[in-house]
């Protein structure tokens, strides 16, 4: 056994103190964004916190579970007792009973006969849908489904005329306003524009006069909304529409920049004006894989989809809030209050970027299109309380504002479904709920239903955010390895992965919850095109990286030699020849993509050595490559190793060598199973992180390993030799779809054990981090 005598050096002030090695650009302190501080200080009475997620794939037979199902626009019965949901792709709407809102429970599905595209409910008893029948974008047409909610049958339809979008009943349910948008087409070039105006015909706002409980008494009234927009103003296109206690309909003409106002009793115009520009500073508009707040864009139009009434502060009844999406020009990444008159009362400007970033929730492939995208815009009353919340479709969140005087004041953000498309506040019963539009069936991200609840006490999200030293928040997103600072109580390392072009260092304070990342420091020099997925703190006070390859080498697997105060690559170690050889000569690729993903550190009285984790099994084709790979332990249903290997290289020596490792059973539905990560715990034994990769219900596999050193000295390490903590149940407390991915895992000096998931970039997950302070590791693996 190596004798473990050798002191640690000393790191860098820049990785212990938290001086982030970045720069950008100043955003004013207007209280739209927390501080670390407002965070690790404040101790809220109540938040929103939450307590389900409904995958909506639970609404379909089973045997048809690998449709693409998805949740749009919701709406709640007046109990608030049952949601009913929008499911485009499958033309049909979703019922979910939640008298229970912590297990919500499916209720079944019901075809429209086209596409729906919104839906209100009329008390407890009729859910109207607004249903697209067009043929194409010249030949429009549409309908309003009836539908009894309790026998979950359609009791009447009404001819629209057109394509509907929005749907609102007013609140004393008497007046339906639907938005009929006669949608562009966005291949149509106009006057140089692609997908512009017009693009006849024109869209309308539709009225419903209720009269009594048979839909074939009620009445449809058009009103015109040509000739009020300067751009576009023949080719009206109502995207939203919300109605407030006197009978006004409030519609956004996204495309056109406008916004109007309809008495619904009088069916006619009483008011409208353009949205307006807005000019934006401290945002990224690159992709190019850097996250860089260091931008500006000028007179960006709003271009408004979702709108609300917000009857807060001092403008009772008669504010407008905007969620500023932006579709054929625009993009201002923000929301926007106005009063009646269009007179701008408040513009977020670019804090709702800042307010991503600093939560690991930024879009970065978004960067050049629109940011986060706010989408969804909500108001709800709650006690005495004013909230509005905002969707960002592309960051998937929700950030949640107090209203005080009519100022939107941050609270908190919540993690949202992928691709968050509508919010629903339920007051009466303390609720919020969003709704995700994405779906990958069969077994991968689903679409579902997140369901939050107005509770007392601390948000329980974020558990991970950045500080913002220099007025800006530090970029981080899609961590991968981890470890502990030796002789540091409180201060961990980390990397994030290839998903970004600069290859980054992370310090992670984790002194307070929620954990702060305190700076940044770039990985310079080397070759290049690196993928961190690993990081150790030698005894000199180097740092070393694992960087996974990819299955053809042109990314090849390499270990990392930095310089931990300038970020500098001091030297490369790659694979030995000989494996190189047997990559490069076999016929499959197979599972050569699984790689390096994790690094740690061993010292003994002749140095130290590097224990490196590689995630999958490698079985060359070549004969002459038999003995060198490692399907020593034969292969599993799906024609993959069952062992894998922990690689172990001496730098003084400069020498490879392995220990097989025995990976666990094949969960059902699973694609494989494989190692994530590998730390070195204070007793010396090793920590490693052994997964599917399965997400959310599906999910079977996610756990710690621990194996101590003696384990290894036989060079394999098999399933009796291991102790395993299952994550699951603290990935399932979140209450949210689970990720497939923890990432990572550091062990402190006095034990206490970190496990950070990886979300991949915002890209095809939600962005969700869940940062999980798992206590002492020596309880966990009695």
């Amino acid at each position: 056994m190596l004798k473990q005598h050798l002191t640690w050096g000393a790191l860098p002030a820049i990785l212990v103190m938290g001086v982030a090695a970045i720069s950008a650009t100043p955003l004013p302190e207007d209280g739209m964004r927390p501080s670390v501080q407002d965070y690790s200080s404040s101790i809220p009475q109540q938040s929103f916190q939450r307590v389900a997620t409904f995958g909506n794939y639970l609404n379909l037979d089973p045997a048809a579970r690998d449709e693409e199902t998805v949740s749009e626009i919701m709406a709640a019965t007046k109990d608030g007792r049952m949601l009913v949901y929008t499911d485009s792709p499958g033309e049909r709407i979703g019922f979910v009973n939640i008298a229970d809102p912590a297990s919500p429970l499916p209720e079944g599905t019901l075809a429209m006969g086209g596409e729906p595209t919104s839906i209100d409910v009329l008390g407890n008893e009729y859910a109207l849908v607004a249903v697209n029948t067009s043929e194409n974008f010249i030949s429009t047409g549409g309908k309003l489904v009836v539908v009894d909610v309790k026998t979950r049958t359609v009791t009447g339809e009404i001819d629209l005329g057109g394509q509907p979008d929005s749907i609102k009943i007013s609140p004393d349910r008497n007046y339906v306003a639907i938005a009929i948008e006669n949608e562009r087409d966005e291949d149509v070039t106009v006057e140089g524009v692609e997908g512009g105006l017009p693009q006849p015909p024109a869209g309308y706002l539709a009225i419903l006069d209720i009269k009594g409980v048979n839909p074939a008494n009620w009445v449809r009234r058009d009103v015109d909304l040509r000739g009020l927009a300067a751009y576009g103003g023949d080719d009206p296109e109502p995207e939203f529409v919300d109605v407030n206690i006197r009978n006004q309909a409030l519609v956004s003409l996204q495309e056109n920049n406008h916004l109007v106002v309809v008495d619904l009793v009088k069916g006619r115009v009483i008011n409208h004006f353009d949205a307006g520009a807005v000019s934006l500073d401290g945002i990224d508009q690159t992709e190019d894989g850097i996250i860089s707040l260091t931008e500006s864009l000028a007179d960006v139009p709003r271009e408004p989809d979702a709108v609300a009434w917000v009857p807060a502060g001092g403008y009772p009844l008669s504010m407008i809030a905007t969620a500023n999406e932006g579709d054929l020009f625009g993009g201002s990444r923000g929301f926007t209050l106005f009063d009646r008159a269009g007179k701008v009362l408040f513009d977020s400007g670019a804090s709702l970027e800042a307010i991503a970033v600093q939560h690991g929730h930024y879009p970065e492939d978004r960067s050049e299109n629109k940011g986060n995208e706010p989408e969804a815009i909500e108001y709800g009353r709650f006690g005495r309380d004013d909230y509005l919340f905002v969707g960002s479709e592309r960051g998937s969140f929700v950030a949640v504002y107090q209203l005080k005087d009519a100022r939107p004041v941050f609270k908190q953000l919540l993690p949202a479904p992928l691709g968050p498309e509508g919010l629903l506040a339920i007051p009466s019963r303390n609720l919020l709920i969003a709704s995700g539009e994405n779906d990958d069936p069969s077994f991968g991200v689903r679409s579902s239903l997140m369901i939050y609840a107005l509770k007392a006490g601390q948000p329980t999200y974020p558990q991970i955010l950045s500080d913002d030293p220099s007025g800006s928040p530090i970029p981080w997103s899609a961590l991968s390895g981890m470890v502990a600072v030796p002789g540091e109580r409180d201060r961990l390392l980390a990397v994030w992965d290839s998903y970004y072009s600069e290859s980054m260092i992370f310090t992670i304070d984790v002194s307070s919850k929620p954990a702060v990342i305190t700076a940044s420091l770039k990985i310079e020099g080397g070759s290049g095109d690196y993928d961190p997925e690993g990081i150790a703190v030698a005894p000199d006070g180097t740092l070393w990286i694992a960087s996974e390859g990819n299955a053809s080498d042109s990314r090849p697997n390499r270990l990392l030699q930095v310089d931990s105060s300038t970020g500098q690559v001091m030297q490369e170690i790659g694979l030995p020849p000989d494996i190189l050889a047997c990559r490069g000569a076999s016929a499959s690729r197979g599972t050569l993509g699984s790689g390096f993903e994790g690094v740690s550190v061993r010292p003994g009285a002749d140095g130290y050595r590097l224990f490196v984790a590689q995630q999958r099994g490698w079985d060359y084709t070549t004969p002459e490559c038999e003995a060198l790979d490692d399907d020593a332990g034969g292969l599993n249903a799906l024609g993959q190793p069952n062992q894998t290997r922990i690689w172990t290289y001496d730098p003084l020596a400069m020498t490879w060598n392995h220990i097989a490792w025995e990976l666990a059973p094949l969960p059902e539905n699973a694609d494989w199973v494989g190692l994530s990560e590998i730390t070195r715990a204070p007793d010396g034994s090793h920590i490693l992180i052994e997964r599917d990769n399965l997400t959310g219900d599906f999910a079977g596999l996610k756990s710690l390993v621990k194996v101590p050193f003696t384990a290894t000295v036989d060079r394999l390490v098999s399933s009796s030799e291991k102790s395993v903590f299952d994550l699951m149940p603290r990935m399932k407390a979140s209450a949210g779809w689970i990720t497939d991915k923890p990432e990572g895992v550091a062990v402190t000096n006095d034990g206490r054990t970190f496990v950070v998931t990886d979300n991949d970039g915002v890209e095809d997950w939600s962005g969700e981090t869940w940062f999980l302070d798992l206590g002492r590791y020596r309880q966990l693996f009695r």
